[in-house]
This record gives C-alpha cells, structure tokens and sequence, in this order.
C-alpha cells in the first residue's frame, strides 16, 4: 500500500487496545499539533478481509435508496389526516419545514459518512465526537426501534392482504411468517440482494407518486373528471389553514414519521462501492426526494381534495378500509377505477421495503455496537459473503418476540415497545445534528482544510443548529395533540414520551458505569475502515497541512 509522505509524518503505531476507533491502516501526524487519523483497530485484532462487510453497494443502489427509501405509509396513507388536521396550507408549511429540518441534517450526515464511510454510521460518530455514552445509548434506541419496525411492517403486511384474501382462509400470522421469512432470506444472502431489493421497490414507489402528480394535476384542471377545482378547496371552511400555529405543529410529527428513515444513507455508506463519490450524490438527491414527493404530493391533495372529506380525517392506518381511503386512492380512483387494488399492492410493496430496511439497519447497528465494545462480542462477527450473521439471527428474534407479544392479551407489552421505539428516530436526528457540529469542529482543531473535505454541509453551522432546533421542538411536542384535549390522559402522556427516558436512563447509566467524558475537540477520532487503498490515499490528502502550516513549520 503506498501512502503520501509529503508534509506527513509517521507516527508509531500504538498497542491494540480497548480505545475508541475502529479498523485503519496507519496512522499519520499533521504538522505536529493534531492527533491523527487511524488506520489501526484499537479495539480488536485485524480481520482478514473475508470477514468484513462488503463493499456491494452501487451507485444506483444508493441513488433509488436515498430518493425513495422512505417513501412509505405515512405518505401514502398518513398525508391525508394532516390535510384535515392542519388545512391544505397549514400542511404543506408542516412538511416544507420538516423537510427543510431533515435536507440540513442529511447534509450533516453526508459530510461525515462521506470522510469516515462506515456501517455504525451517527452512532460511530457521536462516540467519537461528542462521547462514547452518547453513541451507546443512540445505538441501543436505534437497534430498538427498527427491530421493531420490522415486527410492525410485518404484521401491516398481513392486515393489506386481508383486502384480498380472508383471514379465513389464510391466518394472518401465516402471512406474516412468510414476510419475516423473505426480509431474512434478502439479508441472508448479500449487501448487494438488499441493495437490488430496495433499487426495485423504490422504483415501483417513485413511479406511483410520478402517476399520482400526473394524474393528480389532469384532475384540478378538469382535464379528467371534467370539473376543473383550482385552488376552490382552499376557500371553503378551515382552509387554508386550520386552527393556525397550533394546527401547523399537530402536524409535525406526522410528517417528521413520513420522513424517518432518510438517515439509512449514513449506514448505507458503510458497504457503498465508492462513498466517496456514491454518498455526495445521493445526499444531494434529498432535496429533490422531498421537493418532488412530499411538498408536491401534499399540494396536489390539498388542492384536489377538500380538508372536510371525512375519508381525509378517517386516513393514516394501514388496514383494508384505510387504504380504500387513502388519499392516493381518491385521486386515482378519478382516473382508474381498480385504483384501490393499485394502492393496495404499492403499499404492501412499501412495508416489505420498509421491514428489510429495518432488518438491515437493526443488524448493522448491532454489530457496530459490538466491535465498538458496546455489545457482546459475538454479534460483530461477519461470514465470508459479509453478512454479521449472529446479529442477523438476533435482529430477527426480538422482532419475533415484538410481533408475538402483539398477539397476545391486550398487546400492551407490544404497545410500549412501540411507544419507546416511536420517538427514536427523531432523537437520532438530534443526534446527528450534534455529532456534525462538533465533527467540524474538531477537523478544523487538528488542522483538516475543510475546502478540501468531499463533501460539505449547507450553510453550517446554521444548518445544523437549525436542525438541532426544530428537532427538539418535535420531540418535545410528542404530546401536542393529547395536551390539548379537554381531559388529557395521564397514560397517554406517558406513553408519547416514554421513548425519552429509556434514551436517557441509557445514556446515564453507560456514562456512570464507564466514567466517560466529552470527548476533546484534539482526541476525536478519524479513523476510516474497510477502504480500499487508493481511497485511503485520498483521504491522508485530505489532512496534508496547509501552506501556512508549513511555512511555520520551516520557521
């Protein structure tokens, strides 16, 4: 392996030991005042490259994950009531201003996956920026919430079929076996199955919402339907915004929901074929993702669809009347009169995309935890196809275990979990937001150039401090909606915020037991594994010292 050894110099190579980074190459010094970047495990013995995880992913894989990976149910199905909530304006300010908060926070992520491209994705990062109890306590909730995901998407799966086939003749746990059976079988077999998958899928959802805007259109201007509606729905009663601000904010969260999933690029780029040029691209795909798939959906039904329509306020579940009156259905029930049976077959697609998702992100995390020292040591082991297979098997065994406690009792047990996991993804963002502000920092303290990274966030540091920001406001408006009720439950509150405390009774409790500390700006860690070499020249560039730097050197 040839490294450039102009203005860098060598340093010794330290022990293995139990210290922060994870697997690297060499480790370099930049003009004295910086501790470098890593290309040495400290936390295990070197792996032989059969047991890492591959490199599978191609660009177009990433492309189609990162424009339509997180199209789903709460598009589809959930838009409609945040019509009827807020009003067609007053929806579309809600998801405008969350897809704003999560375009930020993806180039955040985009910078940091692009320079230190691995598996553990914001988890990694926020152990080594922020502190390492911080990485631990967004792993855990992470892993929790899409193993969990996966018993949902499961079970989703067979209440969509029941608009087919009777539970009669077919139970709906058989189908749901099934479901869970085919996510496994994908991830059992490479990166790239689960790449190819999801490339499929996300070309079925995008084609949908394509037809939808079309037909959506054809609809308001009379050329379908012949009556032409124009912008008459945002005259009548409660438009175009009901009950103002707080109208507005009783939406966020369900469109901070439709966007959850968005930060799967990070892991993603963990097992791309080439991050450094894969991940810049998909990242900048994001805005278009949510200009042309949300704000655009969301316009169009609010312009062909009154915000009074019953159908809107009774939308959002994932069962056979839900999707009858899905807000998607209505439009195209205008155009195609077996509309429903079209729905019903993109919409089991997308929670069959959704539960792979989840299979795979919940596995990785897992083994991340693990070779970070996190988690038991067994679950980062990787076959030769670099699947972690003993995280795979207890990935798919709490999601059995979540999908089995929905069937018996009251489903209480299920419930919880499901209200602890629901706010997970949106601590996640918060934890990105962070993690990227103090990366930045921390590049810059130890000398990096950031002209030269190859990738940058927009407009920090407001970027992410807008997203930090709006991101709190979400998480702590989790109640909004039962808060406002003349008697509020006492249970309910908890239950939409029960999510926090675990997070935090996780965070407290790593940080007590291993006395750890934010981590200084001159120790954060840089390290990048499972680069091939011509890319981890690339990156020891990146760190050569500035002309200035080396002139007070000579000096």
């Amino acid at each position: 392996m040839s490294v450039r050894r102009n203005s860098i110099e060598m340093a010794p190579v330290p022990s293995l030991g139990r210290l922060s980074s994870q697997s690297a190459r060499s480790i370099q010094k930049i003009g004295g005042i910086a501790k470098l970047p890593t290309f040495q495990s400290d936390e295990q013995p070197i792996l032989p490259a059969e047991h890492e995880l591959k490199r599978g992913l191609k660009a177009r894989h990433l492309s189609m994950i990162s424009i339509a990976g997180t199209i789903g149910t709460g598009l589809f199905l959930a838009s409609g009531s945040s019509i009827a909530q807020a009003g067609p304006l007053g929806a579309l300010i809600a998801y405008t201003m969350i897809g704003s908060m999560v375009f930020f926070m993806m180039t955040s992520l985009g910078e940091m996956a692009t320079l230190i491209p691995t598996a553990g994705s914001f988890n990694t990062y926020a152990a080594r920026f922020v502190d390492p109890a911080l990485g631990f306590a967004l792993g855990v909730n992470y892993f929790l919430n899409w193993a969990v995901t996966v018993a949902v998407e499961i079970a989703a799966a067979a209440m969509i079929l029941q608009f087919w086939v009777s539970p009669d003749l077919f139970p709906g746990w058989a189908w749901s076996l099934l479901f869970l059976v085919f996510m496994v079988s994908v991830n059992v077999m490479s990166v790239r199955a689960y790449g190819e998958a999801e490339y499929w899928f996300s070309v079925i959802k995008v084609l949908t919402v394509i037809i939808f805007i079309v037909v959506g259109i054809l609809v308001d201007a009379g050329v379908v339907g012949g009556d032409k509606i124009g912008f008459r729905n945002w005259t009548i009663e409660g438009a175009p915004i009901r009950d103002g601000f707080g109208g507005i904010l009783g939406v966020f969260l369900v469109a901070g929901f439709s966007f959850q999933g968005t930060e799967l690029i990070g892991i993603a780029a963990g097992e791309s074929e080439n991050p450094r040029k894969n991940v810049p691209k998909a990242i900048k795909q994001v805005f278009w993702r949510i200009l042309l798939f949300y704000i655009i959906s969301i316009f169009i039904i609010g312009l062909v669809i009154p915000n009074t329509d019953p159908n809107l306020l009774n939308s959002g579940g994932v069962d056979k009347s839900a999707i009858a009156i899905s807000p998607f259905t209505l439009v195209l029930q205008k155009a195609f009169k077996p509309a429903s049976h079209i729905m019903n077959a993109v919409i089991l697609i997308t929670v069959l995309s959704a539960g792979n998702s989840g299979m795979y992100a919940s596995t990785r995390t897992l083994m991340m935890l693990a070779r970070d020292g996190k988690a038991p040591a067994v679950f980062g082991r990787v076959n030769s196809r670099g699947i972690p297979m003993q995280s795979l098997a207890f990935t798919t065994l709490i999601s059995a275990l979540c999908f089995c406690a929905s069937l018996f009792g009251a489903g209480e047990v299920y419930n919880w979990l499901l209200n602890i996991s629901s706010i997970s993804g949106f601590i996640a963002w918060l934890g990105i937001a962070l993690s990227h502000y103090r990366f930045r920092r921390a590049y810059v303290a130890q000398g990096g150039d950031v002209s030269r990274l190859p990738y940058k966030a927009a407009l920090f540091p407001w970027g992410p401090i807008y997203a930090l920001l709006l991101c709190t406001v979400v998480v702590c408006g989790q109640g909004y909606s039962e808060f406002t009720k003349p008697n509020p439950s006492a249970i309910n509150l908890v239950a939409c915020y029960i999510g926090l405390p675990f997070f935090i009774a996780m965070y407290v409790g790593y940080k007590l037991f291993y006395k750890t500390k934010l981590v200084p700006l001159m120790e954060c860690d840089f390290s990048v594994s499972n680069l091939e070499d011509g890319d981890i020249d690339e990156f020891h560039e990146l760190y050569e010292p500035s002309k200035n730097q080396a002139d007070e050197k000579d000096q």
